[in-house]
This record gives structure tokens, sequence and C-alpha cells, in this order.
């Protein structure tokens, strides 16, 4: 797409707004993202969002599905290219994305790829997993006398490795979270071991804020042993740290009874 300038006097100008959709409690949405949702044209959304989310946009809105569970196929580049062509076609583009779009959400990418094609841009954060998972299962990340701060790291990165930022946060007293490591969990056990962390309490939060929400809680040597002993499975959020130890089994089964969302 080249030679765009002629459409520089289009009414309305042809926008995108990245919008974070929340860890799947459709409640945690923000008023600023349903008033973004009201005013698309078009909505492009994630596989991991709240159905009922797209229940704000107008009747006429066309609300596009560009998911990446395993098997499909909406490429990066088919949806960078269809942001631009949406937005010039019709107007203001959402793209609607779980969590928060800039914590692994390559949300600064679309927002870079639209503004190369002279879209206007807006960002409406949303409610990242890494922070609520961990507080519907009662995980506070830090709290006095116990964490000072937290880590959030990627479990798998472009390349298809192990951050190495997990063995630096893992020298630390920091509480741990990672996003996309179900696959790891193996070497993370082994990263823990090595370094004399095995005993280190661990949490893995599958399906967070939902009502689907199912938690494992024990060691990191065992990390493997407690998904597979409560079949877990992605879309999963893993703790480590001593903030672990606050969580209560018999209140985690409330809390996801009265969680919301389908997701």
């Amino acid at each position: 797409m080249t030679g765009l300038e002629h459409f520089n006097t289009l009414d309305p100008k042809p926008k995108l707004t990245v919008v974070g959709a929340g860890p799947g409690d459709p409640d945690l949405i923000t008023v600023k993202a349903i008033k973004a949702l009201k005013d698309a044209d078009v909505v492009l959304y994630d596989a991991l969002i709240a159905n009922e989310l797209l229940d704000y946009c107008k009747p006429d809105t066309e609300k596009i599905y560009v998911g990446k569970r395993p098997g499909e196929s909406h490429s990066q580049d088919a949806i960078n290219f269809l942001i631009v062509e949406k937005a010039y076609m019709y107007g203001h583009v959402v793209r609607l994305k779980g969590g928060d779009p800039f914590i692994f959400g390559r949300g600064m990418e679309e927002i870079e790829y639209a503004k190369g094609f002279g879209l206007e841009t807006a960002y409406v954060p949303g409610i990242s997993s890494s922070v609520a998972a961990a507080g519907y299962a009662n995980i506070p990340l830090t709290t006095r006398g116990v964490s000072e701060s937290f880590w959030v790291i990627t479990g798998t990165k472009t390349d298809g490795s192990l951050s190495k930022d997990l063995e630096m946060a893992l020298q630390t007293s920091a509480t741990i979270v990672v996003l996309m490591g179900m696959n790891k969990l193996s070497q993370m056990a082994e990263i823990c071991k090595a370094i004399g962390k095995e005993n280190l309490p661990v949490a893995i939060i599958q399906n967070g804020t939902t009502n689907q929400q199912k938690v494992g809680i024990g060691v990191a040597k065992d990390l493997k042993e407690i998904a597979e002993n409560n079949q877990l499975s992605n879309p999963a959020v893993i703790i480590l740290g001593e903030v672990v130890k606050y969580a209560n089994l018999t209140e985690l089964s409330a809390l996801s009874k009265n969680a919301g969302g389908n997701q």
C-alpha cells in the first residue's frame, strides 16, 4: 500500500485503537475499552477474550476473529494487513487483545505498522492476566516482608526457547510470573533445582479469572507433575515465589465458582 496521501481527507479518518480486553472475566473490562468498542466500525479479536465483550459493539460493526490457537493460521502479517485495509474501508478498527496488549501482546508492533500507513492510533490498557490470575487465586504478587517486587517473563521466546531472564529472576526474592510457559515446565524445574530453588512454592493457574479457573499448588521441582496431576494446560499462568503460600485451596474453589467469563 503506497500513495495513500489522497485518503487523508477521509471522514472519519482511518484509525486503529489497540484495546486490552483483560484476563477473561468480562467484568474486568475498562470503561474506556467499552467506549472504544461502541465506536468501532470493525473489531479484530483474539481467541482469549470473553465473547460477551463483542455485545458492546454497534449492530453493524464487522467482527473478525483472528485468534492464534494451535492449528489456526492467522499470521501477524495477515492481521497487520487487515488492520490497514479495514481502516481505509470503514474508519475505526479496534484490535481487541486478551490481557494487556503491551505485555507480550504485539500491541506496539501493530501500532507502528498502522502508523506507517498513515492511520491515527490509540492504546487502551487492559488488566493483565499476569496480575489478575494470581489475585483471583488469592496470591498477592507482592506483600510486605515476603516479596518486594515481581518479574513477568515469557516462557516461550520468538525462537521457541525459554527466556534466560528466569534464571536471573530466581537469584532474587521477587515473585516470578511466567506466561506462555506450559511447554517448558520440565526445563523450568531443572533450572530451579540447579540453583537450589527446588522447594520454591509454585502455582499453575489455568483460565484465570473465569469460571473455568483451575489451580495447582506445589514446589518448583514438581512443576510438570503439578500440571499432570491437576490436568492443567494452556492458557495458564505460572507463579513462582513465597507468596504462593497465601493460596488457600478451599477459598480457591469458591473464587473459581464466582469468577466470570467463558474463556
